[in-house]
């Protein structure tokens, strides 16, 4: 099957399989696996930041970052599109009682500072205490500019918030945007990494901080039943990935690229060429039959999400001759629907 459905799909290559196969581990628990603590030193300093953190996703990595920057009872800004909001069950609210506070996110996927700040909570015992921002690059796969994340932490430092980053996708972020990974993490207090996307391990995510930070995150791993024991298995893909998978990511960039340019030929398809900065691609059907041309795909062997609109992405797993068999299938979908 060629899988667009996410960058999360893909498989370990070769050298991981050998690198988890021959991978020196301890209990990761007790902080003694030499290769979750090789990983965690070598991302801290790659990223620009004093410690970082294994875990298991990137919805534990985010959770475990609000929860380390809030208390019961506080509260954090975020885009209404925020993968913290919308798609990881609540969890801030659920398990820390950290209540979100949703403001909508501008066409480019920042949130307006402005609104932000009419969002802060007076210091009155009425409401909760607004304690952090965290934004999300890349967002439905736009890129935040670096003088946008600039202008937000200036933003938190005026009103004494930390500034979090959701970088599930960070590095196409630094691909698309020419600039080495610092440029951007240097912004933020603390930084979430997710290696099993588009960087290519089969599991796990970092987070990002200072030492003190990164202390409390770590009690909080255990306490959500993240203590993964003998962890340097999965860890020694993740550094192979971390320090591999950049390099590669302008390729997947290509082909979403060559994927949006192949939809917008489509005329039953409705494709907005700007809206692909990186490896996610976006389609509305003007007929409709999201539903029936994901199932006429899947007979070609073919795997997408049909939501509306459809989403593609492209990875590592996904060359340009699998780009152009999944064009070739949609035109032949269409053809079949327009002879009947």
């Amino acid at each position: 099957m060629i899988d667009f459905r996410s960058d999360t799909v893909t498989k370990p290559t070769p050298e991981m399989r050998e690198a988890m196969a021959r991978a020196e581990v301890g209990d990761d628990v007790y902080g003694d696996d030499p290769t979750v603590n090789s990983l965690e030193a070598y991302a801290a300093d790659r990223l620009g930041f004093e410690a970082a953190l294994f875990t298991a996703s990137g919805t534990q990595a985010n959770l475990l970052a609000i929860m380390s920057h809030c208390g019961r009872g506080d509260e954090y800004l975020c885009g209404q599109a925020a993968h913290n909001y919308r798609y990881e069950g609540g969890g801030a609210a659920v398990l820390g009682s950290v209540q979100p506070q949703p403001i909508e996110n501008e066409p480019d996927g920042s949130i307006n500072l402005d609104k932000a700040r009419a969002a802060i909570k007076a210091d009155d015992f009425h409401f909760a205490m607004t304690r952090l921002l965290s934004l999300e690059n890349t967002i439905g796969g736009k890129v935040l500019s670096l003088d946008y994340q600039r202008q937000a932490r200036a933003f938190c430092d005026e009103h004494g918030l930390q500034l979090h980053l959701d970088g599930a996708r960070v590095f196409n972020a630094a691909v698309a945007c020419h600039c080495d990974i610092t440029e951007i993490t240097r912004h933020y207090h603390s930084v979430s990494v997710c290696l099993s996307k588009g960087l290519g391990a089969p599991v796990g995510s970092l987070l990002l901080g200072s030492e003190d930070f990164i202390k409390r995150a770590r009690r909080l791993r255990k306490m959500v039943g993240g203590g993964m024991r003998q962890a340097g298995i999965l860890a020694a893909a993740g550094k192979i990935a971390l320090g591999q998978g950049p390099r590669r990511l302008q390729e997947d960039h290509d082909n979403a690229q060559a994927l949006t340019a192949g939809l917008a030929e489509i005329r039953q398809l409705e494709v907005d060429l700007a809206s692909t900065q990186t490896n996610i691609v976006y389609a509305r059907c003007r007929v409709g039959q999201a539903t029936d041309l994901r199932d006429h795909l899947a007979e070609q062997g073919i795997l997408i999400t049909a939501g509306n609109p459809l989403r593609f992405v492209t990875h590592r797993d996904v060359n340009r001759q699998d780009v152009d068999r999944l064009l070739t299938a949609i035109r032949q979908f269409y053809q079949a629907k327009q002879a009947s």
